[in-house]
């Protein structure tokens, strides 16, 4: 049982150290704002070209037909009515999850002994595809808002528990010992050390959650 309880904590720490907090910025380097642009151009005139030389719209459509629907959208209040209901979903379902996610990821990436107890749980839930859940969704919510918050949420809730034990457990053991020889508690070493020092965890797992609850929009 310890064993199998041992393979499940390392399979949580290798999901949360193969997280993505600096693998954009290393690939980009310091010039990926204008590559990124070079990209879009060079998609643009692809795009445009190919188009016109299928001439045909509705299997293709023309690059100037798209930003020509895209500025009218932008001015109909229809259009942004509902995406101002998807951002509230979005916006709504993240925060849940990362109101059960910090704490969570908070403990489990503190204590080795919560996080071998709830890891298998975590493994196991984590492996279901999101859009399982929505037959239960729709029982346990009913129709409207709150299946798709719930989707949302748990879409988000186990990238931001990853994100954030990989933040606590990035931290140098030397700042624990420096602040214990100073004659700080448990409480303290939480507030000034583990906090500040997983925030770039954190902050990573709430952006990933914030992306994927736009892909679990229904």
């Amino acid at each position: 049982m310890v064993e199998n309880n041992d393979r499940q904590v390392n399979r949580m720490k290798a999901a949360a150290n193969a997280g993505d907090r600096n693998r954009w910025r290393r690939f980009g380097g310091s010039h990926r704002n204008i590559a990124a642009l070079v990209g879009l151009a060079v998609i643009c005139i692809i795009w445009f070209a190919a188009a016109h030389i299928v001439d045909k719209p509705f299997l293709f459509p023309y690059l100037e037909d798209v930003l020509k629907e895209v500025g009218y959208s932008l001015t109909d209040m229809y259009v942004l009515r509902n995406l101002g209901i998807t951002m509230r979903r979005v916006l709504t379902g993240s925060l849940y999850a990362f109101g059960i996610g910090f704490p969570l990821g908070m403990l489990m990436g503190y204590s080795r002994q919560i996080l071998r107890a709830i890891s298998p749980f975590m493994n196991s839930l984590r492996q279901v595809p999101i859009m399982a859940w929505v037959p239960l969704a729709i029982v346990w919510f009913g129709i409207g808002d709150g299946p798709t918050i719930f989707l949302i949420a748990f879409s988000g809730i186990f990238t931001i528990i990853l994100n954030t034990i990989s933040g606590v457990q990035d931290i140098s053991k030397d700042y624990y010992h420096a602040a214990r020889s100073m004659g700080a508690n448990t409480l303290g070493v939480i507030k000034d050390v583990v906090l500040p020092g997983s925030l770039p965890g954190v902050l990573t797992g709430l952006r990933l959650a914030i992306g994927l609850g736009w892909m679990s929009v229904i």
